[in-house]
């Protein structure tokens, strides 16, 4: 029988850090280990992760947080920038992410990230190595890949469009888990998890936030802010990319393509998952992430 998510979260903290700049809610697990930071992918929430936090708390310190935008955390006013002067609106991500290590006094840590967390996680490593000890790339966004080596996949991104603009919508249950089996084509979503983002999604400030999300995510202007494959080659940080056999929207050669640009990298592709390999086989997520941090030193 399978856990709830009350259940997979006893023994962690529920909390809000609010500085001068944002509120960010998280699920964590304080210890003296090393930190990681678990983030989620786009229209998600820290819950994402409920499977994996006590699991890995046995080898680190992990907290899973809301996006802006996402979830509880607070909802600013989205930049109007540039990637170049590091005001594109995807940087906010980067700059709450900061700004919650400043928080909590973490200097170094390691980051996964999943989907659109995936992509922040590469921001971090590109242009704050100094914050970096390692880089989780789960099924990950965001980076412009060679054609030469990595299939198309712009139709099933119309379908993400499609479905997160539906629930948001009229979030129902029933166009909830539309939405949610788009993550886990193979099976894995249950009533619990669709309950969740449905109260989520309801909250009318953050359904119109995450409907600005999407409208940007999809807008030309998005273009800017991906990385190439120059970017990831520059990353030092020692790396997982870590990814299914039934992503939704890049296959395995994506991965193997990442992994063979980026310089201090290794490839772990989990059988039988789709976008959500952490909630959908937590078991063999957490222990190639343990594997992961314990050859950290």
């Amino acid at each position: 029988m399978t856990s709830t998510i009350h259940e997979d979260l006893i023994g962690a903290e529920i909390k809000y850090y609010s500085t001068a700049k944002y509120r960010t809610r998280v699920i964590e697990w304080v210890s003296e280990r090393i930190p990681l930071i678990l983030m989620h992918g786009g229209g998600g929430h820290a819950e994402a992760y409920s499977r994996n936090i006590a699991r890995l708390s046995r080898v680190c310190s992990p907290t899973a947080l809301d996006f802006l935008w996402h979830g509880l955390s607070s909802r600013p006013k989205y930049w109007e920038g540039s990637r170049r002067e590091g005001r594109h609106w995807l940087n906010q991500f980067t700059d709450q992410v900061l700004d919650l290590m400043d928080a909590k006094g973490i200097d170094k840590a390691v980051f996964e990230g999943e989907s659109l967390g995936g992509w922040i996680a590469v921001d971090l490593g590109v242009n704050h190595p100094d914050r970096v000890a390692g880089l989780i790339l789960n099924t990950a966004w965001g980076i412009t890949l060679d054609p030469r080596f990595v299939k198309e996949s712009k139709g099933d991104l119309e379908a993400l469009r499609r479905t997160s603009l539906d629930a948001l919508e009229a979030p129902t249950p029933e166009k909830i888990r539309r939405r949610m089996e788009w993550l886990m084509p193979l099976g894995g979503t249950t009533d619990e998890i669709v309950e969740v983002r449905r109260k989520i999604w309801q909250i009318p400030e953050t359904r119109d936030a995450l409907t600005e999300y999407y409208n940007r995510l999809f807008s030309a202007s998005t273009a800017e802010a991906l990385f190439t494959e120059a970017d990831i080659a520059r990353i030092r940080a020692r790396t997982l990319v870590l990814w299914t056999d039934h992503n939704p929207f890049q296959g395995v050669d994506a991965a193997e393509r990442i992994a063979s640009v980026m310089p201090s990298s290794t490839l772990k592709v989990i059988q039988g998952a789709g976008h959500w390999p952490q909630w959908e086989k937590p078991e063999e997520h957490d222990a190639a992430v343990e594997d992961f941090l314990k050859s950290l030193g």
